[in-house]
């Protein structure tokens, strides 16, 4: 999410949750036997918000996928708070796509960080980062209109994001700077924080460590 003033994003309830694609190809919102096994859930029925709250009206259900729509958007959260775990999702963005996802009140950046309209972004608001406070490996994501899968992985203070199989963040945010309220916050919702431009993420599952 790239926006002015969200350097700290103090503003605990400011996320937004994104929307779902019309891909007609998009699986089932359900999980697989193996995830089920190993103890995830699915967040997302893929025809309802239930279990949402916030901006439901900028959110809109679509052939199994949640899509944050062009115009629409704001800050969707659960309705339950999570402490410890690994949230898994697939997303897709349009052309200069800009969202986010919030962990313990804090954004972690989803972006078209390529579109020309990005060029100048510092790499701190690359796409995974830690916004305006851990910069992410660039290059992981695929080019816009494509399914990308990411992985968050939290465990006390320490993050890991992974997209497409590649690390791109990993880091103990007690020891960064401008993080330390965010360090001591141990359990919150998650959340989707949409701009005004289409994304689209399905497969929403997390498992609890």
């Amino acid at each position: 999410m790239l926006r002015i003033g969200l350097a700290t994003f103090a503003c605990f309830f400011t996320t937004t949750l994104v929307g779902v694609s019309q891909d007609r190809t998009a699986p089932p919102a359900t999980l697989s036997k193996a995830e089920a096994d190993e103890g995830f859930v699915s967040l997302f029925d893929g025809k309802t918000l239930k279990g949402w709250k916030g901006a439901v009206k900028g959110y809109v259900p679509e052939n199994e996928s949640l899509v944050c729509q062009k115009k629409g958007g704001g800050n969707l959260f659960t309705e339950a708070e999570f402490e410890d775990f690994i949230f898994r999702f697939d997303f897709k963005f349009q052309p200069a796509g800009n969202n986010g996802v919030s962990v313990r009140g804090h954004e972690i950046q989803i972006l078209d960080d390529y579109a020309p309209i990005h060029k100048n972004i510092k790499p701190c608001q690359y796409h995974g980062s830690i916004y305006c406070k851990v910069p992410a490996k660039r290059g992981s994501t695929k080019k816009a209109g494509e399914w990308n899968s990411q992985e968050i992985h939290v465990k006390g203070t320490q993050w890991k994001v992974t997209v497409n199989g590649v690390v791109i963040v990993d880091a103990d945010i007690s020891k960064v700077k401008g993080l330390e309220a965010v360090a001591k916050r141990t359990k919150a919702p998650l959340g989707f924080l949409g701009h005004g431009t289409r994304v689209e993420f399905r497969n929403l599952r997390i498992k609890k460590l």
